[in-house]
């Protein structure tokens, strides 16, 4: 499990798009985003904690490990 706080996802639109930056990067990989706490989980099947965390980069947020 890796984990990242994204403190700038503001909305279930931004949620999305990490998600789906995360997907793009690692098919298999489960995600889950808890706006609560603006944390997002991921158990990724092949992908590196680094690939994931540039993934959310990508995508225009700030990841900060967990």
């Amino acid at each position: 499990m890796i984990a990242f706080q994204v403190s700038d996802m503001s909305c279930a639109r931004c949620a999305g798009a990490i998600t789906k930056a995360l997907k793009e990067t690692d098919h298999g990989a489960l995600v889950r985003v808890d706006m609560a706490t603006f944390t997002v989980e991921i158990e990724p099947s092949r992908a590196s904690a680094r690939e994931l965390s540039d993934a959310i980069k990508r995508a225009g947020y700030s990841p900060v490990a967990a």
